[in-house]
C-alpha cells in the first residue's frame, strides 16, 4: 500500500485522517468495486477534525492549481496570517486575513497561481466568516455540529465556494459520512470508467457516486480516486494506451473516450457511446 503524498491538498500533511480498516466484501456496485480496489492500493482513511475555516482556504487556493503549487502558497499564508497577534494575545485566522491587504495576500499567495482572484475571495470569506459567525472558531462549530444539508447550502452561498470546495469542507474539517468530492479527477475518471454517464457534470457524477459507494468509503475513495488519475488515468495519456494490462482497473472499465487502437483520448461526453 502506498503512502499518501504530503502534497496531496485533499488529505493534508501525511494524510490528515485516520487509519482505518475495512474487510471487503462482494461489493454491491461496480463503484465499490472500484473503491475497493484504490482503497486496497493506496490507503484507507477516515477524515475529520481539520479547522473548516483553514480547510476553505487551503481548498480555495488549490482550484485550478496543482498541489505543487497551492501547498507553499497555503504554508507561506499561514506562517504569515496564522500566528497573528494582538495586545490581546493570538488573532483568529479570519480576523486577520478580513483585516489583510489585498496586494499583500496576493503576494503571498502567488504561488497559487490566480493569486489576485483568490486573495479577493479569500479576504471576502473571511469577513462573511467574522460577520455571521464571529470567526474561525465558531464557523467550525457551525460545519461540525450542523444539518448536514444547512452547511452545504450555507457554503455554497459564499462567493467563490463550489460544490467541490464545499464538499471538502464537510469531509475533512466536519468528517461528514457519504460526502465524495468531485475534482476534476473524479469527473473524469467515474465517466471513463462507464460508472456514471458520459455527460454527467459534476453534481451528477457526485450524486452516481454517493448513491452507490458505501458512506463510509467515500472520504478515501475521493482522495484515493485523485492519486490514481494523477498515476494512472490521466487527462491526457492514461497508461492504458500503452500497456493495456498496465492500469489496475482495466478489466472493470468501459474506457470510455479512450481508444488505444488509435492512442485517441477525447472526453467521455463526446464518445460516439454518449450520443
Amino acid at each position: 500500500m502506498s503512502e499518501e503524498p504530503t502534497a496531496n491538498i485533499s488529505g493534508g500533511a501525511a494524510g490528515s485522517g485516520e487509519g482505518i480498516e475495512f474487510e471487503p466484501e462482494d461489493a454491491a456496485t461496480r463503484a465499490e468495486s472500484v473503491i475497493d480496489r484504490l482503497g486496497e492500493r493506496y490507503w484507507q482513511k477516515s477524515y475529520g477534525g481539520q479547522d473548516a475555516f483553514t480547510c476553505l482556504v487551503r481548498t480555495v487556493l488549490s482550484q485550478n492549481t496543482s498541489d505543487k503549487a497551492s501547498q507553499p502558497a497555503h504554508d507561506d499564508l499561514m506562517g504569515r496570517y496564522g500566528g497573528s497577534e494582538s495586545d490581546e494575545g493570538q488573532i483568529d485566522l479570519a480576523d486577520a486575513l478580513a483585516a489583510a491587504d489585498q496586494p499583500e495576500l496576493a503576494e503571498t499567495i502567488s504561488n497559487a497561481g490566480l493569486y489576485n482572484q483568490k486573495s479577493e475571495t479569500i479576504i471576502a470569506l473571511a469577513e462573511r466568516i467574522v460577520s455571521e459567525y464571529g470567526g474561525a472558531e465558531e464557523f467550525d462549530a457551525f460545519v461540525r455540529e450542523a444539518d448536514h444539508d444547512d452547511v452545504r447550502n450555507a457554503l455554497l452561498d459564499m462567493k467563490g465556494v463550489g460544490p467541490k470546495t464545499a464538499d471538502c469542507v464537510l469531509l475533512f474539517s466536519g468528517g461528514r459520512s457519504g460526502v465524495f468530492p468531485v475534482d476534476t479527477h473524479v469527473h473524469r475518471i467515474y465517466r471513463r470508467l462507464g460508472i456514471a454517464p458520459a455527460e454527467a457534470d459534476h453534481e451528477e457524477v457526485r450524486d452516481v457516486l454517493e448513491e452507490r459507494v458505501p458512506a463510509e468509503k467515500c472520504g478515501f475513495g475521493h482522495t484515493a480516486s485523485i492519486q490514481f488519475g494523477r498515476e494512472y488515468c490521466k487527462a491526457r495519456r492514461p497508461v492504458c494506451l500503452d500497456d493495456p494490462d498496465a492500469c489496475p482497473l482495466g478489466d472493470i472499465c468501459e474506457q470510455v473516450g479512450v481508444y488505444p487502437e488509435s492512442g485517441e483520448v477525447i472526453d467521455p461526453a463526446e464518445a460516439p457511446e454518449a450520443e
